[in-house]
């Protein structure tokens, strides 16, 4: 073999080794982008205030709703009725900004906790929220101590329970001043001092992004510590279609690559006439 065509040989070599590459690597991206996945589709009840909670639960039904949340315990009984569950529940006398943080909260935190942790596990309602409440000039670790030390006792309820607690992160840039678990670290840091598998974070994509951005990386970073999701367009709390600035789409794949299997559910205000128009648009998509 001549030197010029032994450089020809390795040179088709190369090429067919490279072309074999790129056909796999085509066949893998096709294989991807045709996967389907299950979600598991929730709402938010507050969006929909004008709309009777029996309206949504047979119209939900038609556009694949198999919850309505942050609903208390008189509400859970109607969902049932209508083959749905509650993903998230909460209860009467819920507070954002007067939380865990604050030992002078919990001896009334801890009386509705616990009758609302007994009602959620005689109905089958597996998720309750918890909020960190506002700062008022606590330290970020003095506000963590507190809540690990006040909710230890309902995390030991919630664990005989067999339901899961799981604490908020929401935005103190626009919508909530003063909010201390508005971070996931700072979540995740307080996951780690509680300890316990009853106890996680639910990771609003809307507040986040507010907040930090860098949501894919996030959700794949601590997916273990999240238990649940909201979402919301970004800027306006709007329809999550392409009027803002998250590619939720994209979003919901990186959700489902880390082998969640809770629910996501539609928390954004709907602009248009037809609510629930806006509502099957934002689920459909989320089915990715």
């Amino acid at each position: 073999m001549t030197r010029r065509n032994a450089i020809k040989s390795a040179a088709l070599t190369l090429g067919a080794a490279s072309l074999s590459s790129a056909i796999g690597a085509t066949e893998a991206a096709d294989k991807l982008a045709g996967a389907t996945y299950q979600t598991n589709h929730s709402t938010c009840k507050w969006c929909y205030s004008d709309i009777p909670l029996e309206e949504l639960c047979e119209r939900g039904q038609d556009i694949g709703l198999k919850s309505i949340e942050l609903l208390t315990v008189k509400d859970w009984p109607t969902l049932k009725k209508y083959g749905m569950t509650c993903a998230m529940g909460t209860l009467d006398g819920f507070s954002i900004d007067n939380g865990w943080n604050e030992p002078k909260n919990w001896d009334n935190l801890r009386e509705i906790y616990t009758k609302a942790i007994k009602d959620a596990a005689d109905h089958g309602i597996e998720n309750m929220i918890v909020m960190s409440g506002n700062r008022r000039r606590i330290s970020d670790l003095d506000g963590m101590r507190n809540c690990a030390k006040g909710l230890a006792p309902m995390i030991k309820l919630a664990e005989e329970a067999g339901v899961t607690l799981q604490m908020e992160l929401l935005n103190s840039k626009v919508n909530h001043p003063d909010y201390m678990c508005d971070r996931t670290e700072w979540g995740v840091a307080l996951a780690d001092m509680i300890g316990s598998d009853r106890f996680k974070l639910l990771y609003d994509i809307y507040h986040m992004q507010i907040m930090e951005g860098d949501v894919i990386a996030t959700i794949r970073k601590y997916a273990d510590y999240i238990g649940h999701y909201h979402t919301g367009g970004v800027p306006g709390r709007n329809e999550i279609n392409n009027s803002q600035e998250l590619n939720y789409p994209a979003i919901i794949k990186a959700i489902h690559e880390t082998g969640f299997t809770g629910f996501v559910a539609q928390e954004f205000i709907p602009t248009y006439d037809d609510k629930i128009k806006a509502l099957a648009e934002g689920i459909n998509i989320c089915n990715v």
